[in-house]
């Protein structure tokens, strides 16, 4: 049977290579063994055009100018439109970047097609693509096809192994491009790279619980000293940190906090699920509201004094039952040497 062509969107980043989850989208496209074209998006998409030249894509289609440097509605709606238009798959795939899950449905309704967000896995079911979500919090998965084309799919970041192939020369087909936004970009406000805490492709996911500022075996509680460990951790592993809702929730009961950290932090049920190779939760118990946030993340571990948390109970693969300022205290002073 014959298979329906592939468009992959994929968009720069600020130093104009691709992102891992750009890479990803391209291996699960790739490995579908239908027709793929790559479009590109960005003020000079070349060089990361050669980097994935070696995929078997049929085509290269571009939009690139300075007016498609950064993320806004209007410059992107119109590249990906043209992009879409230029190549004429009836199957077009992106990574769910925040800039593509901001445009990408709404263009899918300029082409009078249809979008999906969030998606975990790409198949075939008798020759006909399927996709895999989940639903009510990660509790139930369920498997889609549509009917309508183009039907565009933003896949999750961390599903399938990034594209590894050899760099190449790519033969780019640039698209003239009109786009008149509203705004002008005047500059862009970051934090020190110190000050970030969220690595969505970390090796490590590091989980802080309500425990760390509960009071401790003295009877008093140390926020300050649990700062200063988990911090010296981030810094010296450049891990990601991760939050159960019940420690930043602390702030609206008055009760003192790690001031590093805010809601985007929180993993669980009502927050996000990260996809980690390796995680660590500690002085979190372990119950179902924690374990629905990281139940993707590959080797999970824990540090808790209660021999009998949720994280015990088949939550995880290894718990160490001890004190999570000793023994974060033990791995910085590890870390040092």
């Amino acid at each position: 049977m014959k298979m329906e062509p592939v468009l992959v969107l994929l968009h720069t980043e600020a130093d104009g290579a691709l992102a891992k989850a750009a890479l990803e989208v391209l291996a699960a496209a790739v490995a579908g063994r239908a027709p793929v074209d790559v479009g590109l998006v960005g003020s000079v998409v070349q060089p990361a055009a050669d980097r994935v030249a070696g995929c078997g894509a049929r085509r290269f289609l571009a939009v690139e100018g300075e007016e498609f440097a950064q993320p806004r509605y209007a410059t992107d709606a119109a590249a990906a439109e043209a992009l879409a238009r230029a190549s004429g798959a009836p199957l077009i795939f992106a990574p769910a970047s925040s800039r593509w899950m901001r445009v990408l449905p709404g263009v899918a309704h300029r082409l009078g097609g249809c979008a999906d967000t969030h998606v975990t896995s790409l198949s075939r079911q008798d020759g006909k693509p399927v996709i895999t979500r989940w639903y009510y919090r990660q509790r139930m998965e369920a498997a889609l096809e549509r009917a309508a084309r183009p039907w565009v799919i933003l896949l999750e970041s961390g599903c399938y192994e990034a594209w590894s192939g050899a760099p190449g020369t790519a033969r780019l087909e640039r698209l003239p491009v009109t786009a008149a936004p509203r705004t002008r970009v005047e500059g862009v406000q970051a934090p020190q790279s110190g000050q970030q805490t969220i690595r969505p492709d970390a090796a490590l996911l590091f989980v802080a619980g309500a425990g760390w500022t509960k009071n401790q075996a003295d009877g008093k509680p140390h926020v300050a000293e649990a700062e200063k460990l988990i911090l010296e951790f981030l810094d010296r592993t450049q891990c990601s940190l991760g939050s159960s809702k019940s420690l930043v929730d602390l702030s609206g009961e008055g009760q003192a906090v790690l001031g590093f950290l805010s809601h985007l932090n929180q993993v669980g049920q009502t927050g996000s699920t990260p996809r980690h190779p390796k995680g660590l939760a500690t002085c979190c118990h372990g119950e179902e509201p924690h374990v629905v946030g990281w139940r993707f993340v590959t080797e999970r571990r824990a540090v808790n004094l209660d021999a009998n948390c949720g994280w015990a109970r088949g939550k995880a693969d290894v718990v160490y039952v001890a004190d999570a300022f000793a023994v974060m205290a033990k791995l910085n002073e590890l870390l040092r040497s």
